[in-house]
């Protein structure tokens, strides 16, 4: 996270300044797509089941949680933090939400709501906490989440004594696997949560002030803006993604499972880094992470289909990981340039 020198003037609590398109910077912001599309094509020619409906559909269901996760994500990141609990808090909502919607005694479309709502609450709560220890102590947000980490998945075994909860109500287990011209809902359900942060961080004071905070907070300060509660913000809307995914989860595999989301901080922090958001903050965009989600789905499908091992396919997306971190380094010197 930057800080400026006291005294200097505070810049405006805005997105960056544009600037002219040059061919470089063409191909700065269209990499990402152009990856993608390479991808696509190197898949499709080495197997002939990659673009095939079933398998489209099959993409589009596995990246959903993940996108989710990482739209959520992004505003952590864009202020310069990160949630490495995101996976647990999901977990922890899943079990909170699978405890409400079994509750005996109502009928089948009270106990979703409630049950919905329990889990966003429940999400929003450990972001919410996460946040303020944070932005209150201005302690590492890494350290702060890797508490809530244990924290969540020890709260949601304690909850679920260790068990799967199912036997949901019918209705709710349809949602998941409803198709609308080969489109999974749930996926649509992601889009539209990209489509609304997407609005929040380009056309909102707040969004501005999200960017403002990672790219110099102090100016943000100095400027009069509540900077605790904006970073508490951005943590909270990390945690509600963690329990929208957890319903996702829940109506995809009709469980609740407080041993889910194991790993997924970090392929949301992929898809993340991978859109071509800055670790450091104050920079990046959310189409860029529904493009990272992409590449991450994308890639993990194709290298099933061409026959690699699991640990071929974790070695193959570790070395993405670190070839889209060290593009970041150069993207940060090219506008620093």
């Amino acid at each position: 996270m930057n800080t400026q020198t006291p005294g200097a003037q505070p810049p405006p609590a805005s997105g960056p300044a544009p600037r002219a398109l040059t061919l470089r910077g063409i191909i700065n912001k269209a990499g990402i797509g152009l990856a993608l599309v390479l991808l696509i094509i190197f898949f499709s020619v080495t197997t002939e089941f990659f673009l095939t409906p079933n398998n489209i559909t099959n993409i589009l269901t596995q990246i959903t949680i993940n996108l989710i996760l990482a739209v959520g994500m992004t505003f952590v990141i864009l202020i310069g933090g990160i949630d490495l609990s995101v996976g647990s808090v999901m977990a922890f909502s899943a079990v909170v939400a699978g405890k409400v919607i079994t509750l005996p005694g109502m009928g089948p479309t009270e106990l979703i709501i409630l049950a919905v709502l329990a889990g966003l609450i429940a999400g929003m709560i450990c972001g919410m906490i996460n946040g303020a220890i944070s932005a209150y102590w201005s302690l590492p947000s890494f350290i702060i989440t890797l508490g809530m980490l244990n924290i969540a998945r020890g709260a949601g075994l304690q909850i679920s004594g260790a068990q799967t909860i199912y036997a949901f109500p019918f209705a709710f287990e349809e949602f998941g696997s409803i198709l609308i011209y080969g489109v999974p809902v749930v996926f649509l359900v992601a889009l539209a949560l990209v489509g609304v942060a997407w609005f929040v961080l380009n056309s909102t004071v707040f969004g501005r002030l999200i960017y403002g905070i990672g790219n110099n907070e102090e100016a943000v300060r100095l400027a009069g803006h509540p900077v605790f509660w904006i970073k508490v913000a951005a943590f909270t809307i990390c945690g509600m993604t963690a329990g929208i995914a957890a319903i996702i989860y829940m109506a995809r595999l009709n469980i609740s499972s407080p041993i889910a989301g194991i790993g997924f901080e970090l392929n949301a922090i992929a898809a993340v880094i991978i859109g071509g958001t800055s670790l450091n903050g104050g920079r990046g965009s959310v189409i860029g992470t529904l493009l990272g989600a992409f590449i991450i789905g994308v890639l993990a499908n194709g290298l099933i289909l061409i026959g690699l091992s699991d640990f071929m396919r974790q070695m193959i997306t570790g070395v993405v990981i670190v070839v889209a971190v060290i593009l970041d380094h150069y993207r940060a010197k090219y506008s620093a340039s």
